[in-house]
């Protein structure tokens, strides 16, 4: 008998294979299955052709909708679903079946087979899209008339085959394709050419042809499929199928009505506005929806498609037949062996091992029908004493007990936001409706907005409203009215309770903009470290807007946004009235007549490391009377340049010696083309052998010096290394 209920039910049933949460879902108090009235019967169901109505749809933001079918059966019924084809991928995915009272039997439905597999099984292959040649060659045996321009030619297909022949006048060979033929008065080729018709004298072979035209034909007619729902159980009770699929996303979109401004400093103040929202839903089924609970939900659950459909077939590889190859026969010479117990023993065992193996499959399958008998008894138990106290709520509980057995236990993901429909929606197939979900007063104010990024010269006329709902504002369009005239469109983002947004509809013509840029980088203290100059820097970025209200009735407040340089702190003004990841936005009161002036600056500060030798010691000089280098720094430069200047003393020196050395050489090319010229017999050669032999000996001496020299200089050179590297001053 069916079960009255005073107030709405809550179903709490979850969807794990789809993840998606039917949450918190009202239902209206549920009718019998298939109209008002005693529950029907199954003959009465099926004669009447109609299925359990739709009571509850829920529509999320991800593209799917969640329906849920209810109903009285009486007895055993088989529920037909009509769903599109490419519905039913997500009907595998996601239904689940409630019985209160009942069994679940089964949920069945027509086979999928690739069009190709099908094509295939039938006795003409037609699935790889044979030409003519190719049906024939697969009708070899097969006995055909065959209608040429000569006339009818009746025999058996023997098979294809190509010739050449010369074509044109240039009598090149092209491939002609014969059929062979043997009939009563023997073998024919026939050219393919000539043929205008072909009949198979077979019927079995011709209704296989039509079958496979037939089911090329339904696999593109073949829009819907019927899933049928098996209950079983005695009496009436309640039937409840819910199954998500794909759906268009719901939309919405707002009005918002701003109040009459006033003139004056009061055109600033906030005041309150009025905010009307309406979904736009589309029922794109097949199927009406009368008096249907909607619920329309913010959030965006995963949501996936998955080919659960159509069959697949995985390849097995094809492995031979092990053999064993031929044992040649072996004649063996007699003897005689005695009798041992461990062949007796061994014998025993082999014989009772089959039988003890059987004894224990005969326990084990004893011991699982125990088990099993068990396991429904205890099933049908608890069923059977929920049935009394069933009320309206579907829980979790329900899910499990009520539930076909194969099915997973439902868990919860969370909860979501949801508009619910207080009224039943009533919409005919492939319409689509709006309707209207919010209208509230909200806080807001008037504002212009400016951001430099724009690349305008005036601001945005705007409001800055506040949504002091317990609702949310789903993204939208914003149709913006002021009082009753259309003032222009803005768009919303997400918007939760208790959050703040901007929505500029349209230009603010009576504020003028001007911004002037400046930016400077200044030395703020220079110190060594590890022997190297640091050099702290700070670099300033300053902006400033003038705004001017051509306006000389109405105050203007404007919402500055100024765009934030990654790495820099905000120094003027000291803390901006809100703040986002890339921007910050300043509040800017401008008179009714008059201009007003913001200074927006931010500060970088920044350390660069340079070798010591690069600051002239002059320019030190000039730093540390500002403060920014300390008399310690210029000291250790001091020192630095003693030591270094050590260094270039001996370099000097060496590069004297060096200049010698080669002037000498250069003399000593001289002399010696002389001595060869003039001959050891003239009273000259005596005084260039003489010369000669003194340079030598100088050049001995500069040898001696140089070598000294550097290893003066690379040992002053390794000291000052180390003084340097060891140089931290402050």
């Amino acid at each position: 008998m069916p079960v009255s209920r005073s107030s709405v039910s809550l179903l709490h049933a979850m969807v794990a294979a789809a993840g998606l949460a039917l949450s918190s879902l009202a239902l209206l108090a549920p009718g019998n299955a298939f109209g008002q009235g005693t529950p029907l019967t199954a003959k009465a169901a099926a004669d009447a052709n109609q299925t359990l109505p739709i009571r509850r749809i829920v529509l999320y933001r991800s593209g799917v909708g969640a329906f849920e079918r209810r109903g009285m059966i009486d007895g055993q019924a088989e529920i037909p679903l009509r769903f599109n084809t490419d519905q039913v991928n997500d009907i595998l995915k996601s239904m689940f079946v409630l019985d209160k009272g009942g069994t679940v039997e089964s949920i069945r439905y027509g086979s999928k087979d690739p069009l190709t597999k099908r094509l295939a099984s039938f006795g003409i292959d037609i699935s790889g899209k044979p030409t003519i040649a190719q049906l024939l060659e697969q009708l070899r045996g097969a006995q055909a008339k065959i209608t040429t321009q000569e006339g009818v030619v009746s025999g058996t297909i023997l098979g294809i085959e190509s010739r050449p022949e010369a074509q044109g006048q240039a009598q090149q060979p092209i491939a002609v394709t014969y059929v062979n033929i043997a009939g009563p008065t023997g073998l024919r080729s026939i050219s393919l050419r000539t043929v205008t018709n072909i009949q198979l004298e077979d019927e079995k072979l011709q209704g296989e042809l039509n079958k496979a035209l037939a089911a090329l034909g339904e696999h593109r007619a073949d829009r819907s499929k019927t899933v049928d729902v098996t209950v079983n159980g005695v009496g009436g009770r309640e039937v409840i199928v819910g199954y998500i699929h794909e759906m268009p996303v719901w939309k919405t979109s707002y009005r918002l009505i701003l109040p009459d401004s006033p003139k004056g400093d009061a055109a600033t103040k906030a005041g309150e506005s009025t905010m009307q929202g309406w979904a736009i839903v589309e029922n794109t089924t097949d199927e009406d929806w009368n008096g249907v609970n909607l619920s329309l939900v913010s959030g965006r659950p995963v949501s996936f498609r998955m080919d659960l459909y159509e069959p697949l077939y995985v390849f097995r590889p094809e492995i031979a037949v092990p053999t064993v190859p031929g044992v040649m026969p072996r004649a063996y010479e007699g003897g005689i062996a005695a009798l041992q117990d461990k062949d007796v023993f061994l014998g025993e065992s082999v014989n009772m091992a089959p039988q003890a193996q059987m004894d224990a499959q005969k326990e084990m399958k004893a011991g699982r029908r125990e088990a099993s008998g068990s396991t429904r008894a205890g099933l049908a138990k608890s069923r059977d004493a929920a049935v009394p106290g069933a009320s309206s709520m579907v829980s979790a509980e329900d899910m499990a007990s009520y539930a076909a057995r194969s099915q997973a236990q439902a868990v919860e993901t969370g909860e979501v936001f949801q508009y619910e429909l207080q009224s039943p929606v009533t919409l005919e197939r492939q319409k689509s409706a709006m309707l209207p979900i919010l209208s509230t007063p909200i806080p807001s104010r008037r504002v212009s907005i400016y951001n430099r990024n724009d690349g305008a010269k005036n601001p945005m006329r705007g409001v800055e409203i506040t949504n002091g709902t317990q609702l949310q504002f789903i993204p939208g369009p914003i149709s913006v009215y002021d009082g009753a005239a259309y003032a222009g469109d803005a768009q919303i983002g997400h918007v939760g309770a208790g959050e703040k947004r901007l929505l500029a509809y349209s230009v603010d013509l009576e504020i003028d903009t001007l911004t002037e840029d400046a930016g400077n980088t200044e030395i703020r203290k220079i110190r060594i470290i590890d022997g190297m100059f640091e050099q702290t820097l700070k670099n300033v970025n300053s902006t400033k807007y003038t705004f001017n209200n051509k306006d000389k009735n109405r105050a203007r407040t404007i919402i500055l946004e100024h765009a934030k340089l990654a790495g820099w702190d905000l120094v003027d003004p000291k803390k901006a009235a809100e703040s986002t990841d890339s921007l910050y936005r300043f509040e800017v009161p401008v008179a009714a007549g008059k201009p007003a002036e913001i200074k927006v600056v931010q500060e970088q500060i920044s350390s660069q490391r340079v070798g010591i030798n690069d600051f002239k010691i002059e320019w030190l000089m000039e730093q540390s009377r500002g403060g920014k280098v300390s008399q310690a720094v210029i000291d250790a430069v001091r020192e630095v340049g003693k030591r270094q200047g050590a260094i270039n003393d001996i370099s000097a020196r060496m590069q004297r010696l060096e200049a010698e050395r080669g002037e000498i050489d250069k003399d000593q090319a001289r002399i010696r083309e002389n001595m060869r010229t003039v001959g050891q017999q003239a009273a000259v050669y005596a005084k260039y052998l003489q010369k000669f032999t003194e340079q030598e000996t100088r050049i001995e001496q500069i040898d001696s010096d140089l070598k000294t020299a550097r290893a003066e200089a690379a040992k002053l050179q390794a000291d000052l290394n180390e003084f340097v590297r060891r140089l931290n001053v402050e």
